[in-house]
């Protein structure tokens, strides 16, 4: 991976024009260095990323409109508008939309990893149990569901 380019990814764009369809949200590319990824998702109401670890990366969410109900480490939080959302490596997390309305944020994660390659191997894959094992392969571990 090069290093990052100075310049501005518009709003309406993404970087490289890359833009992943994971299990009905909407990733958009914004910067990708060997350092941070990041992407801006769209949550349609009803949506979520299952609890899991990052175990060799930090995970941050600023949430622009709408909420998220959170699951980090074994707590339940809230996050609106205007918050920010911090999730050490190795801590397990999940991020729901529960909110009845469409929720936008920026995610970045530092260093990046081989999450970019994640994200292309399970852009349109509809089998959740096929997104888990890929995951595995690029250092995201899905927890078991709750009993």
């Amino acid at each position: 991976m090069t290093m990052m380019p100075a310049g501005i990814t518009p709003a309406s764009e993404a970087f490289d024009n890359v833009v992943w369809n994971i299990l009905g949200q909407t990733y958009t590319l914004k910067q990708q260095s060997a350092d941070s990824l990041a992407w801006h998702a769209v949550f349609p109401d009803g949506t979520f990323v299952p609890p899991h670890i990052h175990p060799t990366q930090d995970e941050f969410v600023y949430v622009l409109s709408g909420r998220y109900d959170l699951w980090l480490d074994g707590k339940d939080f809230t996050a609106k508008a205007g918050d920010l959302v911090r999730m050490p490596r190795g801590i397990p997390h999940g991020i729901f939309n529960k909110s009845g309305e469409t929720a936008t944020s920026l995610f970045w994660v530092t260093p990046t990893r081989s999450l970019k390659t994640l994200f292309d191997r399970i852009h349109q894959v509809p089998d959740p149990a096929e997104v888990v094992r890929i995951a595995a392969e690029h250092d995201v571990n899905f927890l078991p569901p709750p009993a």
